[in-house]
């Protein structure tokens, strides 16, 4: 039992490690854009290590974590998607380093395409 808990506490801390190193990231990460992927690559990598090892720790509480971890699985890059998505609309700019943008590439696409959908709106 004393094993599972050393197991539980161990991923626990290298889950906390992948939360500093997020908050490193976001620190010293250039614009917006790079910032929040460091922040949610790291943030849900380190939150699904810790809840996983809380739950494996105290393993009455494992199921109520691992329905945690699968709702962080699921919301934390769609909401980081749509955050980067708006920032971008609202034009919030990339940095000077930024070799290529795709995104306005397709929206510059898009409003120069004539299809007969377009044509009908």
């Amino acid at each position: 039992m004393e094993a599972i808990r050393l197991i539980g506490a161990l991923i626990a801390l290298v889950g906390s490690l992948f939360l500093f190193l997020g908050a490193l990231g976001i620190l010293r990460m250039p614009d917006l854009y790079n910032r929040m992927q460091a922040g949610t690559k790291s943030t849900t990598l380190g939150s699904i290590l810790t809840l996983l090892g809380i739950g494996i720790y105290h393993l009455p509480w494992f199921w109520q974590t691992f329905i945690l971890v699968a709702f962080l699985v699921t919301t934390n890059p769609l909401s980081s998607h749509a955050l980067a998505r708006a920032a971008h609309f609202r034009g919030i700019p990339l940095t000077r380093k930024t070799v290529e943008d795709r995104l306005s590439k397709d929206e510059k696409k898009e409003k120069h395409s004539t299809t007969p959908e377009a044509e009908l709106l």
